[in-house]
């Protein structure tokens, strides 16, 4: 499983590098070190954390808004068929729903953890793996 930087599991959690970095500090965010000996955040770990973020975020009242047909965040539950998969996605305080096929979800090797994208388009939502960083 993939070891995320503070930076990245911040971004996937909509909190600022501090707020993760006092967490780990005060035991609420596991983390461990990268080969470059930075602190990181194992996929999974975070995927527990962004479900349990959700859980208590409230969204408030509507005074503005910008529809985004694009959202990134961490698979935190896939549920597999015979034929169908039901991938979701916590990206931010949004929870992402998706229904594919189970030959899909195997191909893009979604499990809880992998970062990913969610792509929505009228009542479709297409999940993609973003370009890995080099």
């Amino acid at each position: 499983m993939a070891v995320l930087k503070i930076a990245e599991a911040a971004l996937l959690l909509g909190v600022s590098e501090d707020t993760v970095r006092r967490w780990a500090e005060a035991g609420r965010l596991e983390t461990t070190r990268l080969p470059s000996g930075r602190q990181g955040v194992d996929g999974r770990v975070l995927a527990e954390a962004a479900v349990r973020l959700a859980d208590v975020n409230e969204a408030g009242p509507v005074v503005a808004q910008s529809a985004r047909n694009r959202f990134r965040g961490i698979v935190t539950k896939v549920t597999k068929d015979g034929v169908m998969a039901q991938v979701e996605l916590q990206a931010g305080p949004h929870r992402v729903v998706s229904l594919m096929s189970r030959e899909a979800a195997d191909e893009l090797g979604l499990e809880p953890g992998v970062v990913a994208v969610a792509a929505v388009k009228s009542t479709n939502v297409v999940v993609e793996i973003p370009e890995a960083r080099r």
